[in-house]
């Protein structure tokens, strides 16, 4: 499946781009799949998925939780907590 993937805030910062398109495996099926498949592209995606509890991802522009179904996804954005105030 292939997806673009949309980077935010430091997670940006730490690969180095906004957003790519990925050819994802057809074992990556879920959000939590889908960051440990980008933490093995490199140093990069290791450095920003180091601490993958913390990422928040959305499917299609929705939240969702690491264990839902990326399925169907066209764009997934990849970000950090928010921090409001």
């Amino acid at each position: 499946m292939m997806v673009r993937i949309v980077y935010f805030a430091w997670v940006r910062e730490k690969i180095g781009k906004s957003e790519e398109d990925i050819e994802l495996p057809a074992t990556v099926t879920t959000a939590s799949e889908l960051i440990q498949h980008l933490t093995a592209l490199g140093e990069e995606y290791e450095a920003a998925f180091a601490f993958p509890d913390v990422i928040r991802v959305a499917v299609n522009q929705e939240h969702v939780e690491h264990d839902e179904s990326i399925a169907g996804a066209r764009e997934i954005g990849i970000f950090p907590p928010m921090t409001g105030g």
